[in-house]
């Protein structure tokens, strides 16, 4: 087995795990592991852009009340301040550093997403903002010496000292590898692969917070999954996102019938807030018995589409469908959690030198519902929050000695890992999904039941590593689902379909030793 030792262990290498890893650096020695390539991740497909309050008509007093008000009462209001606050200085960084977001003559330029009061979207060659933000924090990772990133390496477990992290199990390509760290940051994003219908790359299984989970870590608002409103449904194609600012540029939801029916649900129609979006086109798909509904851009210049979303103009080109000409079939699909590991306004978890940021981890900045285009301000305030705690709690520490009883490891057949991943998804899009009841959780907790033992297991392959994460994740969920018998937010109850009792706890989770 390899052993390495380092000050800080960054797990995940989207925009919050880089935004950390760039400001540790100047603290000691770093690195990076992520199970992939480091460029998978959820802030590469991230469409839309990034909120911020940069425009001469807008203001971080009006961000504020905007993500309080998508949030549905339930986000904290000091953890949505220290958001709105400081993101327009993460961004000014960024363009410093060299990110090249789109203009208008000289001028930043910013567009209107749902939900939001002001055109306070910041997007970069119109729809691939995730890519260049990733291209630039890349980039500057790339330039420190004291940086080191580790592909294809896959996290097993967090290691304990006490109720202290002392570092991290995982495997390579070369097998185990055993990290001591004095301080490590979760940033393993989502877990949205939990579900059939996702917009989330295939790495996002939710192995942070499974991994803070198992070492005692608290998890909050776990039954808060935001499904997007608009993502391709075809057969021939993949569960492509359709940004949410294409709705902002006046694009219109209609059904299989060809009718516009968003005013029906909504003041705000096409730009309300997205859970309101997502279950008024599921409505509608009962009420047409309809598969999909249609976003329709036909109204809007042709060349205007092409140059505000060349990605997902391109994307679209290649499965054979001209969104300038013909309506897109679309339908939601699960796609962020709001929920994740309890943090302070500074990472910090409930267990010493253990933070996270980014989508993994639960501020409380999101709420019941996130805020359109607020994910990727998260993760650059909160991974540099995260990194100036773990540099100032670890200053002359020294890795704490670490013995590690390697249990005697599971192994499972390959195909019946995959069988069991796939009746997962399914078992949770149908009982878990954007509307449930008493009746359905209970169904899916006990379905999950069947795998108790899967969750028990210590795999030292990717596949049943992920798999046994998925597993935990969506229990958590059911469980968290179960425990609020009201409506808000992105949790929406058949069986309790107004707020309830208590409706503004925060539903908190932690594993029994």
């Amino acid at each position: 087995m390899q052993d390495i030792e380092t000050d800080f262990l960054v797990v995940g290498s989207g925009v919050a795990g880089l935004r950390s890893a760039i400001e540790l650096a100047k603290h000691g020695r770093v690195h990076v592991i992520t199970k992939d390539i480091p460029t998978e991740s959820s802030t590469e497909y991230a469409q839309g852009g990034v909120a911020v309050a940069m425009s001469d008509d807008d203001e971080v007093a009006i961000h504020f009340e905007d993500t309080i008000k998508a949030g549905d009462g339930l986000c904290r209001e000091e953890a949505v301040s220290v958001l709105v606050k400081e993101g327009p200085d993460r961004i000014i960084e960024l363009i410093d550093w060299g990110a090249q977001f789109d203009k208008k003559d000289s001028s930043l330029s910013f567009t209107l997403e749902a939900a939001h009061s002001r055109k306070r979207i910041l997007h970069s060659k119109g729809d691939s903002t995730g890519q260049e933000i990733m291209r630039v924090l890349i980039n500057k990772v790339k330039a420190l010496d004291n940086v080191s990133k580790i592909p294809f390496c896959t996290a097993i477990d967090l290691l304990m000292c006490d109720n202290s992290c002392c570092g991290l199990l995982a495997v390579t390509k070369e097998g185990l590898l055993l990290i001591k760290a004095k301080g490590v940051i979760i940033t393993t994003g989502g877990a949205c692969q939990i579900y059939s219908r996702t917009t989330n790359p295939a790495v996002s299984t939710g192995d942070g917070m499974a991994m803070a989970y198992r070492a005692g870590a608290i998890l909050e608002d776990m039954e808060f999954v935001q499904f997007h409103p608009t993502v391709l449904y075809s057969p021939k194609a993949p569960q492509f996102l359709l940004s949410e600012a294409m709705r902002g540029e006046g694009a219109i939801l209609r059904d299989i019938n060809k009718e516009a029916f968003m005013s029906k649900y909504h003041p705000k129609a096409e730009l309300a807030p997205r859970d309101i979006v997502a279950r008024a086109i599921v409505s509608q798909l009962v009420k047409t018995k309809a598969k999909h509904v249609y976003l329709d851009l036909t109204h809007l210049d042709g060349n205007f589409i092409k140059d505000r979303f060349p990605r997902i103009y391109n994307t679209c080109l290649k499965y054979d469908l001209d969104i300038t000409k013909e309506l897109i079939p679309v339908s939601p699909a699960a796609h962020y959690f709001m929920g994740g590991i309890k943090t302070d306004l500074f990472g910090a978890t409930n267990i010493e030198r253990l933070f996270s940021a980014g989508e993994t981890a639960c501020t409380g900045v999101h709420g019941a519902n996130r805020l359109a285009s607020n994910s990727l301000l998260e993760g650059l305030v909160y991974g540099y929050r995260s990194a100036l705690k773990a540099s100032e709690m670890i200053k002359n520490e020294h890795p704490k000695e670490l013995t590690v009883n390697l249990k005697s490891f599971s192994v499972y057949n390959e195909s019946e890992i995959t069988e069991i991943r796939s009746r997962l998804k399914r078992l949770m899009w149908e009982y878990v999904g954007l509307i449930r009841c008493e009746k359905s959780l209970t169904k899916a907790k006990e379905e999950l039941s069947e795998w108790s033992d899967l969750a028990d297991s210590i795999f030292i392959q990717r596949p049943g590593i992920e798999l046994r994460n998925m597993i935990i994740v969506a229990n958590l969920i059911v469980q968290s689902a179960l425990m609020r018998k009201g409506s808000v937010g992105a949790h929406y109850r058949s069986d309790f379909k107004q707020r309830g009792d208590d409706w503004q706890i925060h539903i908190s989770l932690s594993r029994e030793k």
